[in-house]
């Protein structure tokens, strides 16, 4: 890409990409009720409709971000969206709840490609410094404003049937894949060197699932259960067999000497804490929405529309934000917001909840927390890193956040079901958890003002990190 309009149109099929892979994640929010209707789903079995695709796509995006590097981004990125449009399909034609819940994995698998193939083309296009921010605050932009307003989406496409929700982005990948092979042109790539960790692939996947699946049937099980604390401990077991084997392979899956960064290190962190508190207090919402105060699908949607036009309107500038303010600055306002937004609907939430006392502000926050800090947890993780390490650097942010999210939603989950019945004080339990990691997170992000880290070099160069 060497003119600067090819690397504009380029951008704007990527930013689709990653809006609609975002928009998938989200858009089956409002959905939900009405396919454990019509699939008899329990709500245990329900959050497995998420969590297949979050832990699909977190799962291997390590993998996707290392195969990105190794065998060039542009094919990469073809085939996994190509794959993406296939499953969608899939998904919105089966009939039976584990089918569509393996749709749902493999789309999060082909979109664990899509995403750090893309984000890493935009980063070796873009040199670093102003255009590269500008570019990933666009990039990231896309992704938040898809997530935030799928919820809005699906809740007009519910109206119409739920399948809906898993058909529209048929059209849409394909478009997308027949734009990206003219405008992503083939261009000769700087290359990682040596080959495929599949070892470590899958060590870090199956310990990921055992967790969630684990903390997602512990109400079941028993917390004290030796089956639960069996499996929790395999899962440890298996992390730490993922750590040993990064540590003595000649082309680790992660190299763990990235993670020296102490900017790298908080974004990671901070993408843990965004995603995944909200992905739980997504689903404590729609829960709370519809099945307790009978709201329709659209009312639900209409719900989370401040937050969504807050994070579309506003993302775009962030690039310019960073540069001027710094990213730590960003990220610890957004992070502020996180928790105050997380505080109004606990403090709020009731049978008859006020919406300009605690719907409306708390989506704002919310809104305001995602436009700050999203796309600064982005620049801070990429930001240094050789341009033959940045599938690994994006890969390494998304997994962060993908996984969080799974966690997190299981963990909300069992709080939900633990009762037996869905009441205001389950629902205030969940979103404790969201509220609790905000606090967490508004913490970490504190050490970012005060503390510069040590770089991290990479192995075989004098390449330094930089420290932000």
């Amino acid at each position: 890409m060497s003119t600067s309009s090819s690397r504009w149109g380029a951008l704007v099929v990527l930013c689709a990409v990653i809006f609609l892979d975002a928009l998938d994640v989200s858009m089956v929010g409002v959905a939900l009720p009405a396919i454990q209707h019509d699939l008899g789903l329990s709500t245990s079995s329900l959050q497995w409709v998420v969590s297949g695709y979050v832990l699909g796509y977190g799962g291997l995006l390590l993998l996707g971000g290392r195969t990105a590097d190794l065998l060039g981004r542009r094919r990469v990125f073809l085939v996994a969206l190509g794959v993406f449009a296939v499953a969608s399909l899939l998904g919105g034609i089966v009939d039976d709840g584990a089918l569509l819940i393996a749709a749902r994995f493999v789309k999060g698998v082909s979109a664990a490609f899509t995403a750090p193939a893309a984000l890493s083309i935009i980063t070796t296009t873009f040199p670093e410094g102003p255009r590269r921010n500008k570019a990933l605050s666009v990039f990231t932009a896309s992704g938040a404003s898809g997530f935030s307003l799928g919820l809005v989406l699906s809740g007009v496409l519910t109206q119409l049937g739920w399948r809906w929700t898993f058909l529209m982005p048929v059209p849409v990948a394909i478009i997308a894949l027949i734009a990206a092979l003219k405008v992503l042109p083939k261009v000769k790539e700087e290359r990682a060197e040596g080959g495929h960790d599949l070892i470590g692939a899958v060590l870090i996947t199956a310990s990921m699932l055992l967790l969630v699946f684990t903390v997602v049937q512990a109400p079941e099980a028993g917390w004290t259960s030796l089956r639960t604390l069996g499996s929790l401990a395999l899962a440890a077991v298996l992390l730490g067999l993922f750590v040993f084997a990064e540590l003595r392979m000649k082309h680790p899956l992660v190299r763990l000497g990235i993670l020296r960064s102490g900017p790298i290190v908080r974004a990671n962190l901070g993408l843990v804490i965004l995603f995944g508190s909200y992905v739980g207090f997504q689903f404590v919402a729609m829960q709370y929405f519809q099945n307790l105060l009978k709201w329709s699908a659209m009312e639900t949607a209409l719900a989370f529309l401040p937050a969504g036009i807050l994070v579309a309107l506003t993302s775009t500038k962030m690039g310019d934000f960073a540069d001027r303010f710094g990213t730590a600055r960003l990220i610890t306002i957004g992070s502020a917001a996180l928790a105050a937004g997380y505080a109004f609907f606990f403090v709020g939430i009731s049978t008859a909840p006020s919406v300009l006392g605690m719907v409306l502000p708390g989506m704002v926050l919310l809104g305001i927390a995602f436009a700050l800090s999203f796309p600064s947890l982005n620049i801070q993780a990429t930001n240094g890193v050789h341009d033959d390490e940045q599938g690994l650097a994006s890969g390494l942010l998304n997994t962060s956040g993908q996984v969080g999210g799974a966690v997190v939603l299981a963990v909300v989950t069992a709080v939900l079901t633990s009762g037996g019945t869905l009441s205001i004080e389950a629902l205030r339990g969940g979103i404790v958890v969201s509220l609790i990691l905000g606090v967490v997170g508004l913490g970490i992000a504190l050490t970012g003002l005060r503390f510069r880290s040590a770089p991290a070099v990479k192995a075989d160069e004098t390449k330094v990190y930089e420290t932000v």
